[in-house]
């Protein structure tokens, strides 16, 4: 019994054979002088809806293909240099893709030291189960995440404000990306809306800032987005675009003080402020829904802050916010 470690394809033939005339799995597997258990895991393998559909050929393939996959995995095996750096942008919160291009510029000589994104997922998922599996995939954005468009339109009352500027009247270079210094602003709401932190972006170089805020009064917010902003050159703050949530009811006094212009977007239209939406889902992977937010000190926001702004960008041809940020510094 148990001749060959892996089937092959003559004995796939066999099995397809012996399906199509109905055969029992104890049958095929005496015939060919395998376990009963072998050939009910060839079967299940590959899916099909009836026994008798299941073909040697496509079987054969699938094999060949999960062997291609496991070969090229285990070129982290046999690089610990290389998986320890994996692991270690993995537990930034780096995705396999963003990895991948961040290696190839920084060993571009080096074939050793880069490997696909591809090869990333199938090593992660070859990964015998256990603690260190399960912390790396936790590491991985599995599925988009859904704003809570309902949450956050109770919030979302325009009667708060007055005497807005709407997105319509912005100006051009800003949807345009072609000028840095164009932020776009909100918050993510904790549990029950008991707390909420405040995130900026900058549009060009999606630089960010995650700010700490005791309320969510109107009071709080203005006074706590001013504060970050003090830090910005002054070249580099000219408009910040919000959505007509009641926290923004002092934009007026607030470009006073920062000399920001604010526009608002309209209401229940998340994609006008696509930048600061698509910033907010890359938070939920450090900030579940639930999150209480008062509980988290201002120097581990600064932390998870930095830890995204150095993570490398698709958009920013493979840069990281904190990269091209620091360009137009110099």
């Amino acid at each position: 019994m148990n001749r060959y470690k892996r089937l092959v394809i003559t004995e796939r033939e066999e099995i397809s054979r012996y399906l199509a005339t109905e055969a029992s799995i104890r049958q095929i597997a005496q015939h060919i002088d395998r376990s009963p258990s072998t050939i009910s895991r060839e079967i299940k393998r590959t899916e099909v809806v009836k026994r008798i559909y299941y073909r040697a050929v496509y079987a054969q393939q699938r094999y060949r293909r999960i062997l291609r996959q496991v070969h090229h995995s285990r070129k982290l095996d046999k690089n610990p240099k290389l998986r320890e750096t994996v692991f270690y942008y993995l537990s930034k919160k780096w995705s396999p893709e963003q990895i991948a291009k961040r290696l190839k510029a920084l060993y571009p000589d080096d074939m050793v030291m880069q490997v696909s994104h591809e090869t990333i997922y199938s090593y992660l998922y070859v990964l015998p189960r256990g603690t260190l599996k399960k912390e790396i995939l936790s590491c991985l954005r599995r599925n988009h995440i859904h704003r809570r468009h309902q949450k956050k339109a109770s919030r979302q009352n325009s009667g708060a404000i007055q005497n807005y500027l709407s997105i319509e009247e912005r100006p051009e270079e800003v949807a345009d990306r072609i000028l840095p210094g164009h932020w776009e602003g909100d918050l993510i709401v904790g549990r029950r809306n008991a707390s909420a932190m405040g995130t900026l972006v900058e549009r060009t170089t999606r630089m960010t800032f995650l700010v700490k805020l005791k309320n969510q009064d109107a009071i709080t917010v203005r006074k706590a987005f001013a504060e970050e902003f003090r830090q910005i050159p002054h070249g580099l703050k000219k408009t910040l675009t919000y959505d007509q949530g009641r926290e923004m009811a002092q934009h007026k006094l607030f470009t006073e003080q920062t000399e920001i212009t604010v526009y608002f977007a309209h209401p229940r239209s998340p994609w006008e402020r696509g930048t600061n939406e698509n910033t907010n889902s890359l938070l939920r992977q450090y900030f579940p829904k639930g999150t209480d937010f008062s509980k988290i000190p201002k120097n581990r926001l600064k932390e998870i802050q930095d830890e995204l702004n150095d993570r490398p960008r698709k958009t920013l041809n493979w840069l990281t916010p904190h990269e091209k940020f620091s360009q137009l510094l110099r």
